[in-house]
């Protein structure tokens, strides 16, 4: 026996109801919500990412200063040292013959760090309040 197909009719969609409307409405509440979240954590994601690599940015340009820094003291430093005693050498006759202090003096030692500030003076105290007279 052969196989006979058999058209079925074509299945009417349902007519929407006001059901359906409501339905569809809350769905898309619910979905407009999810996505307002989420695109609020993946805002605040993109800027501690955009935060983070402005800090790296920051950070490499302060040490590149500061390499340059270095290289540049390395270069004058010297220079400075070599010309301070040339003056030296050549001012200490004068200040003998004038009498004063002269010669090589000791060098000064390594630069120190910088003390922490001190308070310079006591907290004060306000002024005393005048008696109102009546």
């Amino acid at each position: 026996m052969a196989a006979v197909k058999r058209n079925k009719p074509a299945a009417k969609s349902p007519t929407p109801t006001l059901r359906h409307v409501w339905l569809a409405g809350l769905g898309l509440a619910v979905v407009a919500r999810r996505e307002a979240l989420a695109s609020g954590v993946r805002a605040l994601d993109r800027i501690g990412a955009l935060q983070r690599r402005a800090q790296g940015l920051v950070a490499d340009a302060r040490d590149n200063v500061r390499d340059g820094i270095e290289n540049v003291r390395g270069q004058v430093e010297p220079t400075v040292v070599k010309f301070s005693a040339e003056v030296e050498a050549r001012l200490a006759p004068v200040l003998d013959k004038l009498g004063l202090k002269g010669g090589k003096r000791q060098r000064r030692g390594a630069r120190k760090a910088a003390k922490p500030a001190q308070a310079r003076r006591a907290a004060r105290k306000p002024a005393p309040r005048r008696a109102r007279r009546a």
